[in-house]
């Protein structure tokens, strides 16, 4: 009884899975609090740091979760809830400080306009007791993503190491609005069929 209990406990709430999940949520206000005074480098590289631990905790969450079986309700939840914070969060930052502008404005539109309508969709789905299983493409879109968000937010800083920084992450970033829109399209064909079959 006592094993069965303990076993609960460290799947639940405070599993470490969830910990880590719970870890990138706090993240979401510091990279955007030293984002915001993105003018000093200092900033820049400290938000780097918090937004590179947060990918790696996305990584590690999903995988901890299935290695030490420790899956729950409440993870599954607040796991994407917690990348497209960061993500949302971050894009809308670059925007304020310029370092997303112009056309890079459309790549972040899709972006932003995918994340809420794939939301939307499992939210409808879940309610079908249907699942949405992510795809490869997918994950790759996701790694773009982050990495092309690693180099904007490094930014005029980063250009001072390795000139070229932005060019880089804007390239990137618009690889990952194109996945994004593969992918969006996907959900979507995918969420319409059962909608319509419903």
């Amino acid at each position: 009884m006592a094993i069965t209990t303990i076993s609960r406990g460290y799947g639940g709430t405070w599993s470490l899975p969830n910990i880590l999940t719970y870890g990138r949520l706090v993240a979401v206000p510091l990279v955007v609090g030293c984002l915001f005074w993105s003018e000093f480098d200092i900033m820049r590289w400290t938000a780097l740091g918090l937004f590179i631990v947060a990918g790696i905790t996305d990584f590690l969450d999903g995988y901890l979760a299935r290695a030490l079986a420790q899956q729950s309700s409440l993870g599954r939840m607040l796991d994407p809830i917690a990348d497209k914070l960061l993500v949302a969060a971050v894009i809308v930052m670059l925007v304020a400080d310029h370092t997303l502008r112009s056309y890079s404005l459309c790549a972040a539109v899709v972006i932003l306009c995918r994340e809420i309508l794939v939301s939307g969709l499992r939210e409808y789905l879940a309610e079908l007791k249907v699942p949405v299983p992510v795809s490869k493409v997918a994950k790759w879109k996701t790694t773009v993503q982050l990495v092309a968000l690693g180099f904007l937010i490094a930014g005029p800083a980063g250009e001072r190491v390795l000139p070229g920084t932005i060019v880089i992450g804007l390239a990137l970033f618009w690889a990952s609005a194109l996945l994004t829109l593969y992918t969006g399209w996907d959900y979507l064909r995918a969420g319409v069929k059962h909608v319509i079959d419903e």
